[in-house]
């Protein structure tokens, strides 16, 4: 895994774990990371990381509306 330093402002009021929890669902949620490798840049278990996603919105079904209809057709 790459280190990567960042320096935010004096009124970034995040932590560290809620900056690298906002990272990681984000980059889940644009398909970048999965499930498991979003949990480990948080530093949670997939369990957890599930339960977070939804505090952001994120859902855990990475599926764009064709994609499910499309599943919903092919079912």
């Amino acid at each position: 895994m790459k280190t990567i330093s960042l320096t935010v402002p004096d009124f970034f009021e995040l932590s560290e774990k809620e900056t690298k929890l906002l990272i990681a669902s984000r980059l889940y949620e644009q398909g970048k990371l999965s499930l498991g490798e979003g949990a480990e840049l948080a530093g949670v278990s997939k369990r957890t990381f599930i339960e977070l996603l939804g505090h952001y919105d994120v859902s855990v079904f990475n599926y764009s509306v064709q994609e499910l209809k499309g599943d919903i057709e092919n079912a």
